[in-house]
């Protein structure tokens, strides 16, 4: 059995709205076991016989279409790898100084070519954007929802990604990555 953390894009947002507990009995009866959620910003903990991450993705994603009617894009880390991101943002805000209250990661579902990653790194407005593997480290100038969203280019270039703020990612680690 492989164990995944599953991050949900675009959940409980204007019409799209899975409360966590349907959430947890659809995966479930789609033969995920050990389903946990946290809070209702569409972060899941899976265990499955699936190893390979595109399978369980894509399981998630029809599973959830299925259960709901639209289209749920997953960005999917193991244990380890959400351990890493977390540890990853410990030395960025050390290297910078910045208080938590700023930072945020964006998760990617794969990693950015060395194009994509220097013009994520570029062009985020009001914020410093640092790639590591499949993060994108954002340390804001001002409060999150004062921030201006990315340039379009910057979003393609993001591919599939969800935006978790460290306090939460660091809670998921704790609770998750044992």
């Amino acid at each position: 059995m492989s164990t995944w953390i599953a991050f949900l894009r675009a959940v409980n947002v204007g019409k799209r709205q899975y409360p966590m507990a349907e959430l947890r009995a659809a995966l479930t009866a789609a033969g995920f076991e050990e389903v946990e959620t946290h809070i209702q910003t569409g972060n899941v903990r899976v265990r499955t016989r699936l190893r390979s991450r595109e399978r369980v993705a894509a399981a998630l994603e029809a599973a959830m279409l299925a259960d709901r009617g639209f289209e749920v894009p997953v960005v999917l880390l193991s244990p380890a790898e959400l351990a890493q991101v977390v540890a990853d943002a410990d030395v960025v805000r050390a290297e910078h100084g910045d208080p938590a209250w700023r930072q945020y990661v964006e998760l990617l579902a794969s990693q950015p070519d060395a194009a994509a990653a220097a013009l994520i790194e570029g062009g985020v407005p009001g914020a410093r954007a640092l790639v590591r593997e499949r993060a994108v480290h954002l340390l804001y100038d001002v409060a999150f929802g004062e921030a201006k969203p990315p340039r379009a280019a910057v979003n393609r270039a993001f591919g599939v990604s969800t935006n978790r703020n460290l306090t939460v990612l660091r809670t998921l680690s704790e609770k998750w990555s044992r």
